[in-house]
Order: C-alpha cells, then structure tokens, then sequence
C-alpha cells in the first residue's frame, strides 16, 4: 500500500500556494468532458459538488436523505472556526494551525493542518457573500465566541444553528447548479459499492432506496463526503441514519482506513434517560462559554443544586485547568466527567452527570442576553427534559460524537485508491486524536468549496484513464455482489430485528472501546464482536422485499457492515498501546489522569488495509512528522 502523502517542498506557510502553482489543470472546454460522482451532500459534499459544477465538470450527486439540505451537517450548532482575528485578540493562522495539532494531541499531518488553516479565512467571506447569517455586533462587524481549546475567540457563529444556515448556503449554490443542469442530483439514493477498474475508481454502485432497484454509475473521478462512523455504538448525537457503509466498502475495494479507534466523546450531552433510547442530543460546546461545569464536593449528594452553597460545590473544570476552564478540549473535559461520575459525585437520576449551570451568566447579562445567544438551544434542552435550564442547571453527561479516524488521504485529499477523494469528516486527515469544536465545519467547507477542486483537477489531468461505462464486466459483477448480499439478508428470516443486534454492539463498543480502554476490554470485545456478528447471519429478521421502500433492509446492511468495522476499531485501539486525544487507554495515563502519548512508537498514522474475508487486515504506518509544534505533553493548566 502506497502511503506517499504527497506534501509539496517549501516552508509550511508556502506549500499550498506553490502546490496549487505546479499542479496540472484542466482548461475550461476540457472540464465538461470529464464527470464526477459525490457521494453525500453535508457541507464538504454539498460545497464540492457545487464548486466542481460551477468550474465546468458534470457532477453526479448523491444522498440518501429526501433532500440535499437534510444532511446531517444541519445539526452542527456551536460555529465554525476561522483565524480572522476580527477580536484582535492574539489570534493568527500560525494561531490556530498550532492550537488544532496541539488540540488533536499531536496525531495529525502538519501540512494539512496548515492549510486548513489558510483557507479557513477565506470561508468566512464566502458564507457571508451567499448570506449566511452570522450573528453580528452592535455595530455591524461579525461576532466570535470561544471554544474549547482556545484561548482566543476565533468561532464565527448563528446562535446554536450553525450548521443549518452553512449547509443552507451550500445548498443554494447546489440547487444553482442542479437548475442548470450540471448537477444531477439522486436523492434517496444509497452507495453499495466503489467500482474500482485498472486500479482506479471508476464509479460506484447504488439502490434506489424507494424503489429498491440497484444500479451503476460511472465516472472519471469519486468523491466520497459521507461523514462519520459514530453510530457504530448505537447510541450518538448522529442522526439514525449515518453510517460507515460507503467509506467501509471502499475499504474492502483497497482504500485504506486510517486511525479506525479515534473517536470523539463530546462532553455536553443530554444523558441517557432509558433502555430504549435511540439516540443521544448534542447540547453545543458554545454553552461552557457561559455555563459553568460542576458536581457537589460531597459523594451521593442528592440535593436539588439549588439547595448546594457554594462552597460546597467542586467547580473542577475550573480547579484543575485554571488557564482554560471550562473551555479545555473535549477529550479532557469528557474524562473530567466521568472520573467525577465514577468517583460518587455525579447529579440526576442515574448519577451519570453533571452540572452545566447558567446561573452566574445570567446575573452578568440577564436571561434575555442568555437567551439571545443561546436560546434555540435552551428551548431544546427544555423540550426534551421538561426542566426550564434558566431556572435549574443543566444536566450533561460525555457521549460519541464526531470521529476522527476515517479512510487514509495524501494531501490532495485522495485515498490510497487512484481516483477516490475523502472529503470531510469522512477523511483522518486535520484533527488527530482529538477535534477542536467548531472544526468540523471548518474541514468540510475548506475541502468542498477550496481544496478539492483543485486537487480534483490535477488527477485528472495526469490519470488519462480511458472512459468506461455502466456496461463495463466490473460493474456488473459488483451489481450481482450487491444483490447477492440483499438476498442474503432478506432469506435468513430469523427472529430478532436488525435494532438488536445493532444495540447489543453498542454497548460492547461504549464498554470496551468507548471513554475509557484496557487491553483486557478490548480483548474481551474482540471475542465478542464475532459472536454477535455470526448470530446476526443466522437469527436476523428482515421483512419485506428489496424491490421496494424497505428501511430495515437499509438497517441491516448498516449494521452489518458496522459489525464488521467495529472489529477493525478494537484491533486498531489494541494496536495503539498509548493514550492520546479520544483514545484513553487505561493503563497508560499520567499521575494526574491526563493521557500519556508514547512518541517513540506511535507517532503514526496507523492504516488498515482489508485483506479479504476471514483474513487479518494488515497494519501499515505513515510516520508524522513535527517540524514546526514540537511535540509536547499537553498543558491546559
């Protein structure tokens, strides 16, 4: 496996202008010839599919959601990073390149991030010209706020819908295109399968998810911009219907996947209220801003914490980390909570969680200037809970969240299959071990709408891959794979649903690969997680037909490729014997808790490449570099 990333030479503030000088490009009359598929239409699809369209390529666009404007980027809430530097605060791209790998504990490519910061200023012009409404000041200029692991206000935000009105402006310019007909859009449509031919990707695989036909699609170039992995535990502040599918079946075509273990545990979320639950709802980041997080000084205290003086009252973001408070990374804050749960102190009926009170904001800028920065969110805690968040705290406990591994890119944002670019969260590539807040949409917007289509263009103006069509032997035979796989799982007829077994993975994966892991856990889960999957083949239950609109067919696809892929996360979680970012393993941690990285051995990308079925992956390793944030413990004292 060819894991050359491609950084171009030159100092780090220079590299990708002078990348973009000496890559090839494709002239205007040339980009029509050429089509390219994106797959997905969150903020890095949605934005790539409009930029490529608006050069001149014609774009095939997919989802599996009834509209483009449905992706779940449409839940992102707290803001979107860029070093502007409007707060003359301190704040620079050196700034923020340095805070997002200190950030991601150093497991990061320093090019990319670089980069990643260059082009986040240029976002913030582009949102605004396509009207995004960034909350502003009295006077006009736009409004920042801190996030977590910053000691700058560099997050440009729209009260807690963020993400909603980025993805609103993306998807205008999307429609733009879909109306001049150089998008074509496919809705409610669903990837089954990378086509690789001679080595490159050629175009993928669908179903029709209401009418249940399965086809193909070709095209000189695939973009996948799927998102994340987090509903492999079951229970996360994903939407039900994200999925690791698309990204893992590229993974069995040859692409490689890169830090499977790296998970993000987003330490402000909704606890859980029952057995049943299905998912979990994010409370943003941009609450500890105001919100001060704390638990009762005293164990099984069941006092209303209205009754709790507060000299009784451990304020431990605030004691431990006096430098950030409140706003350390969430991989820290996380494990701060639950060492607070697990030590007796934790509040509400279950005792997993803890306080996010508003009481001290609200004397300083009244309820209404509460309201006025955060109040969709405190209208949607209300709703869910029943409690009134303006009278009584908060309660929050760590949930998954985001995910930072994803299938391996070099800096052109392609995968180790010629021709497949990642884009998004669906790329390991800008966050390390740990995502800053307000990142995400950073990542996505930079990919889509700055880099990729550059990058894009220099593919294809050096692959000179001859056309294939639909009609090619590959295609066929992956079209036969897929139905094969359909019936399968439609002639088990067992007696359990797909939502079983997908809930019995969770909790082996929260118990053994979650917020905290040993080598014993994860070899327990190990030997579990075949179990589960052998019974899923034999015992699942899945009614209907595939040559209709049927969901638990679209389950059970998922979750059959989850129980594979959550093996692939342990494995890789065993392989990393350190700790750093959201990976906690329990036997390597410092006196005071904090994770303790191993330079020496693990200063890696760690990349998994399928070796077929029943057979091992094998473990390959891009060696990451550090010349400019020399690597260091994290301080956030």
């Amino acid at each position: 496996m060819d894991l050359n990333a491609r950084i171009p030479e030159g100092p780090i503030a220079e590299k990708w202008d002078r990348h973009r000088f000496e890559m090839k490009l494709v002239n205007p009359a040339n980009k029509r010839k050429f089509t390219v598929i994106v797959v997905g239409t969150g903020l890095a699809g949605g934005a790539a599919a409009a930029t490529l369209a608006e050069l001149g390529y014609h774009v095939d666009c997919f989802c599996f959601q009834d509209s483009p404007r449905r992706a779940h980027s449409i839940a992102a809430q707290g803001g979107i990073n860029a070093a502007k530097n409007y707060q003359n605060d301190g704040d620079s791209i050196y700034r923020l390149f340095y805070d997002t790998v200190k950030g991601g504990d150093f497991r990061a490519r320093e090019a990319n991030v670089y980069r990643l910061a260059q082009v986040s200023v240029n976002i913030i012009d582009q949102c605004v010209a396509q009207g995004v409404p960034f909350a502003r000041e009295y006077g006009g200029t736009l409004s920042n706020r801190s996030f977590g692991g910053a000691q700058v206000s560099r997050t440009f935000y729209a009260r807690g819908q963020t993400g909603q009105q980025l993805l609103l402006g993306a998807y205008q310019a999307l429609e733009r295109q879909i109306g001049l007909g150089t998008v074509k859009m496919y809705p409610r449509t669903e990837m089954l399968d990378l086509v690789v031919i001679n080595g490159h990707a050629r175009g993928i695989v669908v179903r029709d998810l209401l009418t249940g036909e399965v086809r193909a699609h070709a095209a000189d170039a695939v973009v996948l911009a799927t998102g994340g992995y987090g509903n492999v535990f079951y229970l996360s502040t994903n939407a039900k219907g994200s999925n690791v599918t698309a990204t893992y079946r590229a993974y069995k075509r040859g692409a490689g996947f890169a830090n499977p273990c790296f998970t993000q545990i987003h330490p402000t979320c909704i606890p859980v209220s029952g057995h049943y639950q299905s998912k979990l709802t994010l409370m943003s980041e941009s609450l500890r801003n105001d919100g001060r997080v704390w638990v009762p000084k005293q164990k099984g205290d069941a006092r209303r914490p209205q009754d709790i003086p507060e000299d009784e009252r451990d304020y431990y973001l605030e004691r431990r980390y006096p430098s950030f408070g409140n706003l350390v990374p969430r991989d820290v804050a996380s494990r701060a909570a639950k060492q607070a749960c697990d030590e007796g102190r934790g509040v509400g009926p279950s005792k997993m969680a803890v306080y996010l009170d508003f009481a001290d904001a609200i004397k300083r800028l009244t309820q209404k200037g509460v309201a006025d920065r955060y109040g969709n969110l405190f209208e949607m805690y209300e709703r869910i809970t029943g409690e009134n968040p303006y009278a009584t705290p908060m309660r929050i406990y760590p949930a998954v969240h985001y995910t930072m591994g994803g299938l391996w890119v070099d800096y052109n944002l392609m995968s180790t299959v010629p021709g497949l670019h990642v884009i998004g969260e669906a790329n390991f590539s800008d966050h390390g071990a740990n995502r800053l807040g307000a990142s995400a949409l950073m990542q996505g917007l930079a990919d889509g709408y700055f880099i990729l289509p550059y990058t894009i263009g220099n593919y294809l103006a050096t692959a000179k891959q001859p056309k294939v069509s639909a009609d090619h032997p590959e295609f066929k035979r992956s079209i036969a794979e897929v139905n094969a796989q359909t019936s399968r799982l439609l002639s088990i007829n067992g007696k359990h649903s797909v939502d079983e077994f997908h809930r019995e993975l969770g909790l082996v994966m929260w118990d053994h690969c979650g917020m905290a892991r040993n080598e014993a856990g994860l070899k327990k889960a190990l030997g579990l997680i075949p179990e589960i999957r052998e019974r899923f083949w034999k015992e699942v239950r899945v009614p209907g037909v595939g040559a209709e609109f049927n969901q638990n067919l679209e389950k059970a696809g998922r979750v059959a490729d989850f129980l594979e892929f959550g093996e692939l996360m342990c494995l890789d979680a065993l392989t990393r014997d350190e700790s750093c970012g959201g990976h906690f393993r329990e036997e390597h941690q410092m006196d005071d808790g904090e994770a303790k990285r191993d330079d020496e051995r693990f200063a890696h990308a760690a990349v998994w490449e399928y070796k077929g079925p029943g057979q091992a992956p094998a473990l390959h390793k891009e060696q990451l570099e550090f010349e400019h944030v020399h690597l260091a413990t994290r301080v956030y004292t």
